[in-house]
């Protein structure tokens, strides 16, 4: 509770991660929470981001959340609906994507992603849906937002294996990759930027009501604070009406 505004830690998060976008910029977005933070900027301050998504559909503005990049109603609104390859050789390869939104089950301290197995390779504790198009996303697009909830499981030192490529299993870079990689990884207690020396991920502000150990106790290496370490701007009323608004259509209409 901020100035008598009452919210959650994932509504913090995705708010936070909307204002990250802003107007006119040409988006990847990844369904789940990023489809729901890039849809709530495009509904709040930047109504002419451009939104792609993997299955084809540019300029898309749905009504409701997707739940899958197949949802129909990515079509019916989209400015064009093109192939797969011409996605991903027309845009993305071609360098015309500013920023690539995605999630993962895991992320390490130099920000690379995982959304293949937890475990071992061929033994796997547990088999998760896969890559899909988010390492040529993380590859390819200008820069990269990460957005996943804090905790120790998904904040890994490193992760079990390599689906979309940081900076490096060692921090050593990218490797020649076109983009900059993540340039931010927000989550409900806070937001997290890669040292310009290391590539080590490092707190650089958290959410009001969230102090700096909770932040260390839920990620699983040593997390450096920035020394100007900051505090994010709560919700407004606006944004909060907003994003409330969205889900409780998609909810209606998903369970119609």
């Amino acid at each position: 509770m901020v100035e008598g505004v009452s919210y959650t830690a994932d509504e913090m998060m995705t708010v936070t991660a909307a204002r990250h976008l802003r107007d006119g910029q040409v988006c990847f977005v990844g369904i789940g929470l990023p489809s729901e933070a890039a849809n709530l900027a495009r509904l709040t301050h930047a109504p002419n981001v451009v939104l792609i998504y993997e299955s084809g559909t540019i300029g898309t503005t749905p009504d409701v959340l997707p739940l899958s990049i197949g949802d129909g109603e990515l079509a019916e609104t989209a400015d064009m609906v093109v192939s797969v390859p011409e996605v991903f050789s027309y845009w993305l390869q071609a360098g015309r994507i500013d920023v690539g939104f995605l999630s993962a089950a895991q992320i390490d301290r130099f920000g690379n992603l995982n959304t293949t197995v937890i475990g071992r390779y061929d033994q796997p504790d547990v088999r998760l849906p896969g890559a899909g198009g988010a390492p040529e996303i993380a590859s390819s697009a200008r820069e990269v937002i990460v957005m996943l909830r804090h905790r120790r499981r998904a904040f890994v030192p490193e992760v079990d294996f390599v689906t979309s490529v940081g900076f490096g299993r060692r921090g050593e870079g990218r490797g020649g990759h076109r983009g900059a990689g993540p340039t931010v990884v927000i989550t409900d207690l806070g937001v997290l930027q890669p040292d310009p020396q290391t590539h080590m991920l490092r707190l650089v502000a958290i959410h009001p009501g969230v102090d700096v150990e909770q932040a260390r106790a839920e990620t699983g290496w040593e997390l450096e604070v920035a020394d100007d370490l900051g505090v994010t701007e709560p919700p407004t009323s606006e944004e909060l009406a907003v994003l409330r608004d969205l889900k409780a259509r998609t909810e209606a209409a998903h369970s119609a």
